[in-house]
């Protein structure tokens, strides 16, 4: 009797598998190489490195970098960080930026040990305060770093980042989304995202923006007003399709004319943005998926709207109910919260 959910597979699958594996593994090659700590960082600071747009920008916290250097100074293992060959000399750090800026920063003296639970007897201790066999003995530890050769396409990069990029502080789907597919249409959310009147309208903390949050709420707003319709649950599934599906062709007229639309109406009629109020240094996702989604679905509809003072129903409990985070990961809550914002425009017509 089989097995449940058992298949027969044929000569012809396995001689189809074992030519895709093959093909497959023969895009990826590499060498394995020991580097000091104290060449890494050298290197680093010659420019010897490359940090692809793809890569995250430096964000780790002081407490995750003091407890990688603390792992590095007790020989634990780290996990390999990868780079490829460049055409001009140079190696692309596909994954582990944060890694060696971290060494590099605290070689530099610009990083304090702090919180440190394995070497307590270190907190406190700058680079410079070692004594100097601890510090030959640090530059002297080696990290396993694989080398890509220049022949790994720019694609295989992005989705080697994409699946190993789970170490230290870890990769939010949406910095593996913007990383795994670079392209035109991400670099015009990025575009859009620096908009001087898309930055006053929505504050947000340094650490957001350097983890492309702000990236995140224009893509969110994009796929939402033309799509939202066909969202279900999962959220990231969602919008790595619809910038999967952008990632050849797109209306970049049509949707740069409006997201600056939207923009300018929220400045006219919204008194605090896309805040809560005038205080406020942050802006909740729902709340800016409301009222921007709400404000492009209302101007298609009407691309002349004036409306009424939004402020009373802006502050009102159902609409603090509609952007509250519980279930909001739902076609439901969704569709209710951007026709809310978008029957309200309607409604009060001036």
């Amino acid at each position: 009797m089989k097995k449940l959910g058992s298949t027969t597979i044929g000569e012809s699958q396995r001689t189809a598998v074992e030519k895709e594996i093959k093909a497959k593994q023969s895009e990826v090659k590499y060498d394995l190489r020991d580097f000091t700590v104290d060449y890494l960082v050298q290197q680093f600071n010659d420019d010897r490195f490359y940090v692809p747009p793809y890569q995250r920008q430096f964000i780790w916290p002081n407490k995750h970098r003091c407890r990688f250097i603390e792992s590095v100074m007790l020989g634990l293992p780290i996990p390999m960080m990868f780079v490829a060959d460049m055409e001009d000399g140079r190696l692309e750090i596909v994954d582990g930026a944060q890694r060696i800026q971290s060494l590099e920063c605290f070689k530099s003296n610009d990083l304090k040990l702090l919180g440190l639970d394995r070497l307590p007897s270190l907190n406190g201790f700058c680079y410079r305060d070692l004594p100097a066999s601890q510090q030959r003995k640090f530059d002297n530890k080696a990290l396993r770093i694989v080398v890509l050769e220049d022949s790994t396409t720019p694609d295989t990069r992005q989705e080697i980042f994409d699946r190993v990029n789970t170490s230290g502080v870890k990769a939010r789907p949406s910095e593996i989304r913007r990383g795994a597919n670079q392209g035109k249409f991400m670099k015009f959310v990025s575009k859009c995202a620096k908009e001087k009147l898309f930055v006053k309208l929505c504050p947000m903390s340094v650490a957001s923006r350097m983890r492309y949050e702000d990236e995140e709420l224009v893509l969110r707003s994009f796929a939402y007003s033309d799509d939202y319709l066909k969202f279900r649950h999962d959220v990231d599934k969602f919008l790595t399709g619809y910038v999967q599906a952008r990632a050849r062709t797109f209306d970049e007229g049509r949707m740069r004319s409006e997201f600056l639309g939207m923009l300018d109406f929220v400045q006219k009629h919204f008194p605090y943005g896309f805040t809560k109020n005038g205080r406020a240094k942050t802006t909740p996702r729902v709340r800016f998926e409301a009222i921007s989604v709400g404000v492009i679905l209302a101007l298609r509809e009407r691309p002349t709207l004036v409306p009424q003072n939004p402020r009373p129903w802006l502050e009102s409990e159902a609409f603090e109910k509609e952007t509250t985070t519980h279930a909001s990961n739902s076609l439901p809550r969704l569709k209710s919260r951007v026709e809310f914002v978008r029957d309200r425009l309607l409604e009060t017509q001036g």
